[in-house]
């Protein structure tokens, strides 16, 4: 992949499993070839959104071997290939690139809550490590560690970083990143409570990495396509606030219990959540539906809305 940046809706895709808890395989083809045809503008494989810390090593290693083999040109594939130190980064990254991936993205590991230069320093290494196309998530609410601009921005002047995925709640953090230029895409999560979507989108942001476009692939594209006049800021206006209710009820949960339930209940090719995560039903599911219902998601996208009771079997 070229250090072309990246616009649009990048969109962390779920994991897919069948009724047996394996991986789907098929349905990985199903989501990669809807969202191709929805106007997704990059996919993220084994991020969060994808229940990654719940995969086995092998399970990791297939996906990646499998999902490769689906690419095409029109819709770049990264991966979350965060190890818990360096060398098992490295190692992830590299696995990764060798077997087609477009590129990889990264957040600081979770649980050692290491200090900000310690984590600087482990960005580094791991690029120094590869050639592959990588990415940053700063995701304080998932792994603690919140990298300040400054850590950000030295961070970004090694060429092979070309994404950010912000999810600090410091709203000043994005301007000042976009501020200094760096060459990379500036995107932020979609989560309407962080409050980074507008500030990103008006500042000069390059789109949100997201998981509200598992199921509204369109709108999110909408939402995350850089203002270049008044056009493009008028049609973010009038989606992202129509939108609102669906972004507020995919973070209604834990990620991705919210999407991947409200997916499953529509009809698409989800499967379960694994454990020790389980899925929303009754009331809180419904209220996802009548959601998907009243923005009339349900008739552009073909969805097939079942009962709550059996959606949730």
């Amino acid at each position: 992949m070229s250090k072309k940046k990246l616009t649009g809706s990048f969109v962390a895709l779920i994991t897919p499993f069948n009724k047996d808890g394996s991986v789907d395989f098929a349905a990985f083809r199903t989501l990669l070839k809807f969202h191709e045809d929805n106007g997704s503008a990059a996919v993220l494989i084994m991020g969060s959104t994808g229940e990654t810390s719940l995969l086995s090593p092998e399970e990791k290693k297939a996906i990646i071997v499998e999902t490769a083999k689906m690419k095409s040109p029109r819709l770049p594939i990264f991966y979350g290939a965060t190890g818990n130190n360096p060398a098992a980064t490295i190692a992830n990254v590299r696995f990764a690139e060798e077997n087609g991936a477009d590129g990889a993205i990264l957040a600081a590991p979770a649980y050692i809550c290491a200090a900000e230069s310690d984590i600087e320093r482990f960005f580094l290494e791991v690029a120094d490590a590869t050639d592959l196309p990588l990415g940053i998530y700063n995701n304080p609410p998932r792994v603690k560690t919140d990298l300040n601009w400054d850590n950000l921005l030295r961070i970004f002047k090694h060429p092979n970083y070309v994404v950010h995925k912000e999810s600090t709640p410091r709203v000043g953090q994005v301007a000042q990143v976009l501020a200094c230029r760096p060459d990379v895409s500036v995107m932020c999560c979609d989560s309407p409570n962080l409050g980074l979507v507008v500030p990103t989108m008006s500042l000069g942001g390059h789109g949100t990495a997201n998981m509200t476009g598992n199921i509204a692939p369109g709108e999110m594209e909408t939402v995350s396509t850089p203002w270049t006049s008044y056009v493009e800021a008028e049609n973010f206006r009038t989606v992202y606030l129509r939108l609102l209710p669906l972004l507020h009820f995919t973070y209604s949960a834990i990620n991705p219990v919210a999407v991947k339930s409200l997916m499953k209940a529509l009809g698409m090719p989800a499967g379960d959540l694994r454990g020790p995560l389980t899925s929303l039903d009754g009331e809180a599911l419904a209220k996802g539906v009548r959601i998907v219902r009243e923005l009339g998601l349900d008739e552009k996208y073909g969805y097939h809305v079942e009962p709550i009771s059996a959606a949730a079997a």
